[in-house]
């Protein structure tokens, strides 16, 4: 490496650090509309090279207008994003600078290596089966699809239909049974895999969200062919989980796959205070949680896990090509285990959390998370015009403010453009709702009071003072 590379990329690092160091107090959403950003980081291509400083030093203006959202600071409570602890952002720019394609161990041992070890400490910590198969894809939509196709392939075998060779024409019908409250990368999923959404079974839920174990009952009598049930640990609004033990016991009774989508909440596992709203999550046959999300890695790293290793890597199976390795017994190739041929080393940030949090540490991120949802929801609760709509038992809170919808929105678009904090919406009920996500290690008990103090002012403006004489609910 010249000095000069050496100059510029400690030039881009210091960048990168100043942002960091202003993430708490930035204003929480972007500010910089499309025809701002268009002006100031397009135009046509250019002729001749440019200054490679001059390039980096238009992403931090970018930044400094208002093209970025904090979202990995400690007031964003939009979605369920998660921040990033030094060691995962440290780790990822030493992935980056390793550039490893950590498709086979022969082109990254290290990296095949600190991903082996990683999947086996989440095993043990989400306390999955020992002999479950693990995989690093992009996201969570990602680790449904690797899921549901080590399902069909499953399902399917059992009545002697290979998937792999003979695709779903002419295939034997598989009953895809699925909760009213699913998330929509699991309808994403299945259709990618052939299954269309018309062709699902629905559940109906709870007024929290939860599955109903006794409708799942019914949707499973009559049917004797191939079935997948699809619980849901977490709901992306109410954070409820559904009844994963009695589900279990009622799918499996008919022979059917289940499947979690454990997007945030198969993080409760990790929490000796939480894991028994998981209770039963280990019996499952597969998997799927982001490492993006409640583990504060950076964007992207989804996880899979798959109960049936051997059906995992058939359904994952790629033809090797003569260039490519055999492999040996004890090295990873992570091409057995995802989509993915070519990818980069997403895992290395993962190792590297597990490794300096340990299980105490991760449990402690968890559990303060949710102290700082249980602490929304109590001062909202004594606030007039609010009401906390859900069962605060993970990370979300579900709060409506005034008698119509127009209040709520009003209170929300406040909230966005003050910049102190950033929620947004979502339909609940069939009202309006404010959701909020507490996600981030960076958010302390501070943040959460002044996020209320700023909800609090943000209503009265909308609302008027409160009376001295209404009655808090």
């Amino acid at each position: 490496m010249t000095h000069a590379e050496r100059e510029f990329l400690a030039h881009a690092a210091d960048q990168a650090m100043d942002y960091l160091a202003g993430l708490s107090e930035r204003h929480v959403g972007a500010t910089a509309g499309v025809g701002e950003l268009m002006k100031l980081l397009g135009g046509p291509l250019p002729d001749q090279p440019a200054s490679p400083s001059d390039t980096i030093d238009l992403l931090r203006q970018a930044a400094a207008e208002g093209g970025v959202v904090a979202s990995s600071g400690p007031r964003y409570f939009g979605y369920v994003v998660g921040g990033t602890l030094p060691v995962s952002i440290a780790a990822d720019w030493i992935a980056t600078a390793w550039d490893q394609n950590s498709g086979i161990f022969d082109l990254g041992p290290a990296v095949a290596t600190a991903e082996h070890i990683a999947a086996e400490w989440l095993i043990d910590l989400l306390g999955l089966p020992t002999d479950a198969s693990v995989g690093f894809p992009t996201g969570c939509a990602m680790a449904h699809m690797t899921a549901l196709a080590a399902a069909r392939h499953h399902v399917l075998a059992r009545t002697g239909w290979d998937v792999e060779h003979h695709g779903l024409q002419g295939a034997p019908t598989v009953r895809v049974i699925v909760g009213e409250q699913r998330h929509l990368t699991v309808d994403l999923a299945l259709r990618y895999l052939g299954f269309g959404t018309d062709q699902l079974t629905v559940v109906p839920a709870d007024e929290q969200g939860r599955m109903r174990v006794e409708h799942l009952r019914h949707a499973l009598a009559g049917h004797d062919g191939p079935v997948i049930v699809i619980a849901q640990a977490g709901d992306v609004n109410s954070g409820a989980v559904d009844p994963l033990g009695e589900i279990c016991d009622v799918a499996h009774g008919r022979d059917a796959w289940v499947h979690v989508d454990g997007a945030f909440g198969m993080w409760a596992a990790a929490s000796p205070r939480l894991r028994h709203l998981v209770a039963g999550v280990e019996r499952a046959d597969s998997w799927a949680t982001d490492a993006h999300k409640w583990l504060n890695v950076p964007y992207d790293c989804g996880l899979v896990f798959v109960a049936r290793p051997a059906v995992h890597q058939a359904a994952m199976l790629h033809a090797r090509a003569d260039y490519l390795p055999a492999g040996t017994a004890g090295e990873r190739d992570s091409i057995e285990w995802v989509p993915e041929l070519s990818r980069r080393a997403r895992s290395l940030p993962v190792w590297a959390a597990l490794r300096t949090l340990g299980r105490s540490g991760v449990a402690e991120m968890i559990d303060g998370c949710c102290d700082h949802a249980r602490r929304f929801a109590e001062r909202l609760a004594a606030m007039p015009h609010a009401d906390v709509l859900n069962d605060v038992v993970l990370n979300q809170v579900l709060v409506r403010f005034g008698e119509d919808d127009t209040v709520t929105r009003q209170v929300i678009a406040q909230l966005q453009e003050s910049g102190v904090c950033w929620f947004g919406e979502t339909t609940w009920g069939g009202h309006v709702t404010m959701r909020i996500s507490v996600t981030s290690w960076r958010t302390t008990t501070a943040d959460v009071d002044r996020t209320v103090d700023e909800i609090q002012r943000a209503l009265t403006q909308v609302t008027g003072p409160p009376n001295p004489s209404s009655t808090a609910h």
